[in-house]
């Protein structure tokens, strides 16, 4: 039952949404749409109060002529019946058809005249009267008998005419007929006239209107146009030029304001094509000299390396201060080798020439087999880590080496940094995409060190010695990796509390989409729902979380 609904509802969303999306992204829809409104609610209200105006104009003058017009004929009727000679019924009756036939002939086709016998007229002389035009009398409310029979003067109110949308004037008047009693007169006054000229000028003043609307909305489109076809031309040139088209300029023409804003745009385009360009040269000057570096300290390492070696393998005939010194040349020529090797892979990246060989597996598989490989380490720090692999499949189109040297950065870093605590590890995919989450318990990171956990070269605590011989670029590098794979690699940490990494890698050409399959901070207990722990054959796993500190508020939320 609901489906119908929100079907129809995204129906009629769909329109509207379209429109506040050009509302917002048309600079002159919006200035001709807030015109047109306030130039159609200025014209409605200013038509309004001079339709107003014009109508109670000729209501007032007319309700005048009415009033005037209906005394006089009320006295001249009370002046005829005054003085009739009119002594029998007939006579009167004569009297009285003789005098209804004055009164419309006084009146005109735009009245009508009813005559009625008053309730308190006693009486006994009957006289035959009636109404102008059939149906006349329903104009004739019972207030204004009331008025007229109080002997107020001159009672009036506006009506409707009987089958007709006309409006009209009643006017009640008495009328002492002598012998045959007291009489009410009412004069009916039809205002079609003026009903006919207020809608005149309602039409004259709609189509100025109408006129007057589409001549502001013209104009101020031609204006809006004017202003807004420069800063259109300034917008495409400054997209090329966000593009790498750096010799794109804005036209300069006369010598206006706008010509002093293209003037003004091209002198900034051409600094910053100056600034670029410098930069450009300064930045491949500083990629070659470390390239070039790199590989030129490959020969000497290589020489140093076999000297080494050989120095490392007699240390036990050495006094043990010499062995000791060996010991340390051949732990610090493994950093340095490191060193370069990362060195020369950032040079790769920023030159733009790191090769990707793409090819489909799981990747929890790569998960385990650098968790495996990371176990001795850890279980010599004392620190256990614990996979758990969600059910389903996680094939995705990867560089092996480069994931899994994302992943054995990740692993390393949390190594390092958990302090006695565990490491948990969880692998889950969806449609879209595989999550990886590699989360600690350890030092955990303040904010500010979270912004700049991939910096190249920072340590979060640079007085703390390294225990596996980083370089300060594995972190650096994982996020470059996650780049170049259209994935992401985020991080979340928090004093005490430890830190999480997640990495997403794309499955499909859709890339990671919004809903991720495993969060950034997983609550307690979560790391339980996502599979059960794989135990690795041969070690031991410490199924003892008490060392582990409780979740913080900041952290659950």
């Amino acid at each position: 039952m609901t489906a119908p609904t929100s079907s129809v509802g995204g129906a009629v969303l769909a329109p509207l949404r379209v429109a506040a999306r050009r509302w917002s992204r048309s600079l002159s829809l919006r200035i001709v749409s807030s015109t047109l409104i306030v130039g159609i609610g200025t014209v409605i209200a200013l038509g309004a109060y001079v339709t107003d105006e014009i109508r109670d104009g000729l209501v007032e003058d007319r309700v005048e002529r009415v009033l005037s017009e209906s005394a006089r004929d009320a006295t001249i009727a009370q002046e005829r019946a005054d003085t009739t000679t009119a002594a029998n019924p007939a006579e009167m009756q004569q009297f009285v058809l003789q005098l209804i036939t004055e009164l419309r002939s006084l009146g005109g086709g735009d009245r009508g005249l009813v005559m009625q016998r008053s309730p308190d007229n006693t009486s006994s002389v009957p006289l035959t009267v009636g109404e102008s035009t059939t149906g006349l009398r329903e104009a004739i409310s019972d207030e204004m008998r009331a008025a007229v029979e109080g002997d107020m003067t001159q009672p009036w109110q506006f009506v409707e005419l009987p089958d007709s949308d006309i409006p009209g004037i009643v006017v009640g008047s008495g009328l002492d007929l002598g012998v045959a009693g007291p009489y009410e007169m009412y004069f009916v006054y039809s205002m079609a006239d003026e009903q006919d000229t207020l809608a005149l000028i309602q039409r004259v003043l709609a189509l100025g209107a109408v006129v007057l609307v589409g001549l502001v909305v013209a104009m101020t489109w031609f204006v809006t146009a004017q202003a807004v076809r420069p800063v259109r031309r300034a917008s495409r040139v400054a997209s090329r030029l966000a593009e790498g088209r750096l010799s794109e300029r804005m036209t300069v023409r006369g010598h206006d304001e706008m010509a002093t804003l293209a003037q003004t745009f091209n002198d900034m385009a051409e600094s910053l094509q100056r600034q670029i360009t410098r930069m450009e040269r300064m930045s491949r000057l500083q990629r070659r000299f470390v390239s070039d570096v790199s590989h030129e300290l490959r020969t000497p390492l290589t020489t140093i390396r076999m000297a080494s070696d050989v120095l490392y393998d007699a240390r036990a005939d050495f006094p043990p201060a010499v062995a000791r010194s060996s010991e340390l040349l051949s732990t610090q020529l493994d950093r340095f080798e490191a060193l370069l090797a990362d060195l020369l892979e950032i040079s790769r990246i920023d030159a733009g020439s790191a090769q990707l060989e793409f090819e489909s597996m799981d990747v929890a598989d790569v998960v385990r087999d650098e968790v495996e490989a990371m176990l001795p380490v850890a279980s010599d720090m004392g620190v256990p880590i614990r996979l758990r692999v969600a059910p389903g499949g996680h094939t995705a189109s990867i560089d092996r080496p480069r994931v899994g040297r994302i992943v054995r950065n990740l692993l390393s870093n949390a190594v390092e940094h958990a302090q006695d605590t565990h490491v948990d590890v969880s692998v889950r995919s969806d449609r879209r995409s595989t999550a990886v989450v590699v989360r600690d318990y350890g030092v955990g990171l303040t904010p500010q060190q979270v912004d700049r956990v991939f910096d190249r070269f920072w340590r979060a605590d640079s007085a703390r010695a390294r225990t596996m011989g980083g370089t300060g670029l594995g972190l650096s590098i994982a996020h470059e990796d996650a780049d170049l794979h259209g994935g992401e690699l985020s991080v979340w940490g928090s004093p005490g509390q430890g830190a999480s990494f997640r990495l997403l890698l794309p499955r499909t050409h859709e890339g990671v989409g919004q809903n991720q399959p495993l969060p950034l901070v997983m609550r307690q207990g979560a790391f339980e729902e996502v599979g059960p722990l794989v135990v690795f054959p041969g070690v031991a796993h410490d199924p003892d979380e008490s060392r582990v500190e409780p979740y913080s508020e900041e952290e659950t939320s």
